[in-house]
């Protein structure tokens, strides 16, 4: 199986405190859903390229939790958290998402999977903040880096499957 590298689409409404992320692998759901949810594949795509990441807590059920620290090449740490409000296998995931660099601010995130031709998936994640302003600050920390990085990295480990 080859793959190609894909766009990563990333929008922000002018007027809504939302993020709109979409994506597509060449993959199908279940495997990109696996991806997403096993802690050993987390820690191989999630995050920018050359940071490592350490999981203090991964419980991607409908329920559950995590927490986890990306460090950086020049050992930088960054740290992140939140809940697991949804998770349907192969389907979709309903998550808070807390960067400790903005602890005030919490995004509900919700990520669906859709099933194309050709056993390929698409990702649509949507990120609801508490204002635009938490949106933008979201928007400026470099977030884009770590998103696309990471799905590149996602799509170097679906190939690898």
């Amino acid at each position: 199986m080859s793959t190609t590298t894909r766009e990563t689409t990333i929008e922000a409404d002018e007027t809504l405190p939302i993020i709109r992320i979409t994506r597509e692998f060449d993959a199908p759901p279940e495997r990109v859903f696996a991806a997403h949810v096993d802690p050993d594949d987390v820690v191989r795509w999630l995050g920018p390229h050359g940071y490592t990441m350490t999981l203090q807590r991964w419980d991607a059920e409908t329920g559950g939790g995590y927490r986890y620290t990306h460090v950086s090449p020049d050992g930088g740490e960054y740290r992140f958290f939140g809940s697991f409000h949804e998770v349907r296998p192969a389907e979709r995931i309903v998550q808070t998402f807390t960067f400790e660099g903005f602890g005030d601010s919490v995004a509900l995130e919700t990520m669906t999977l859709t099933a194309l031709d050709g056993g390929r998936t698409r990702i649509t994640g949507t990120s609801l903040f508490d204002s635009v302003a938490a949106r933008d600050a979201m928007l400026a920390s470099g977030m884009e880096t770590g998103v696309v990085e990471g799905y590149e990295r996602l799509d170097a480990l679906l190939l690898d499957a």
